[in-house]
């Protein structure tokens, strides 16, 4: 996800009038043929990419509804598991040949006292998997059935996952304050131990990259479902209805600068500090005011000696300083982000059938036309296929409409991403 340069995506297809399929390329200004299909200029209005990205307007591919799904699938590599007798469907989607995609998904088991517990989850940038294994195992048995206090230790585990990620680090020097005794070139030699495992290197250059978090827990009966949410990302119920059509319900509160209520809590946590918050972001740089770490997290989380001293020290590091000591300059009493997470618990039962969706920002972004709730609902109404998140995100791009979903798919001569990522994760309940 672009949060660091607060990029969101809004997106709006224009495109010039079809031309006659041929075997040659043709020259003109507004328009080519391939011997593969119609390939037309759109032009395109979002943010992700905007008109400094041109010159637009661009080449794209039209392809038939057979070519379309072929190539959907190669992109968003759709994986099918069943958990504890359910189904579960994820991908993760960026069409760019040039660009990595830094969401991910998880999908497992987790083994508490001898049963088998439903994890699934959605991350927008670069972490691990966060689960309630090891809090769990501390804890009596018979508590694992008070869903107040599942709450508790869910909310409690990713946390005390994210101070672990800095207080790693500050461990090998004594803590922030042990600081002082070291010089950079002591720093340097103990952070940048690539002759000797590296360990030390991948402990401080995890508080480099970040993530939103958004983690769904099942209990071995089915009959609670568990939401944690850090950032932006969402987790959308959809619920069958006597009358055969489907409740669509979003669960979580996206945290970041479009929430009013998440600027007014970090400006009271900083009630002396005007730039806490700058433009809708955290001292005028992160987006999400609740994540559990990473690019630009750290750093917003510590002192900015811990920047300044362990971050910048790493080899290979930071070309550019300058845009870190744009807002290290207002980190005045950190923390200014947020790890608390976000917990929604709702009882369940076998009476009906339910969908939950956990999806990163990048599918909001892609139903922004239509607002996610009615693509999803229009998703269950008429959904027919062999993977449930890869038919979703082919509904999110414009469904039967391959004109639409080909623009997305085929955009030509891009040097890096036009959307943004998107981690889809689709679960039976």
């Amino acid at each position: 996800m672009f949060r660091f340069l607060g990029r969101k995506f809004k997106t709006e297809f224009m495109a010039e009038n079809p031309v006659t399929q041929s075997n040659l390329w043709s020259t003109s200004e507004s328009t080519a043929v391939s011997v593969t299909g119609l390939v037309e200029y759109a032009l395109y209005h979002f943010t992700v990419c905007g008109p400094e990205d041109g010159p637009w307007p661009r080449q794209f591919q039209v392809l038939d509804e057979e070519e379309t799904a072929k190539e959907l699938r190669a992109l968003a590599k759709p994986q099918s598991a069943v958990l504890d007798g359910r189904r579960v469907d994820s991908l993760n989607f960026q069409p760019s040949p040039t660009y990595r995609t830094q969401d991910r998904y998880v999908v497992r088991t987790v083994d508490v006292g001898g049963r088998l517990w439903t994890l699934t989850g959605v991350f927008d940038g670069h972490l691990g998997d966060i689960t309630v294994e090891h809090n769990a195992h501390r804890e009596q048995p018979e508590k694992l059935t008070d869903p107040a206090f599942i709450s508790d230790v869910f909310s409690r585990s990713i946390t005390a996952f994210d101070d672990a990620i800095a207080n790693d680090v500050l461990a090998l020097f004594g803590g922030i304050k042990g600081l002082e005794s070291y010089t950079d070139e002591d720093i340097r030699h103990v952070i940048n131990d690539h002759h000797h495992g590296g360990d030390n290197f991948r402990k401080a250059r995890l508080n480099m990259y970040g993530t939103t978090a958004l983690v769904a827990l099942v209990d071995p009966d089915h009959r609670n479902l568990w939401v944690a949410n850090l950032g932006d990302c969402q987790a959308i119920l959809v619920t069958s209805t006597p009358k055969d059509s489907w409740d669509v319900r979003t669960l979580t509160t996206i945290h970041n600068g479009d929430n009013e209520d998440e600027i007014e809590r970090v400006r009271s946590q900083h009630p002396n500090e005007p730039e806490c918050v700058v433009d809708g972001r955290v001292l005028g740089a992160l987006a999400p005011t609740r994540s559990c770490t990473g690019l630009g997290d750290t750093p917003f989380k510590q002192p900015p000696e811990f920047t300044r001293r362990i971050l910048y020290n790493l080899s290979p590091g930071l070309p550019d300083k300058s845009p870190w000591e744009e807002f290290l300059n207002r980190n005045k009493s950190p923390p200014y982000v947020s790890t608390e997470p976000e917990i929604v618990h709702r009882q369940l039962d076998d009476s009906t059938q339910r969908f939950l969706v956990l999806c990163s920002d990048g599918f909001v972004d892609l139903c922004r036309a239509e607002g996610e709730n009615a693509v999803i609902d229009d998703w269950a109404k008429h959904w027919r296929g062999d993977n449930l998140a890869l038919g979703l995100l082919h509904r999110a791009l414009g469904g039967e409409d391959t004109y639409r979903v080909s623009k997305v798919l085929t955009l030509q001569d891009m040097e890096g991403a036009w959307i943004d990522d998107t981690a889809l994760v689709v679960q039976t309940l």
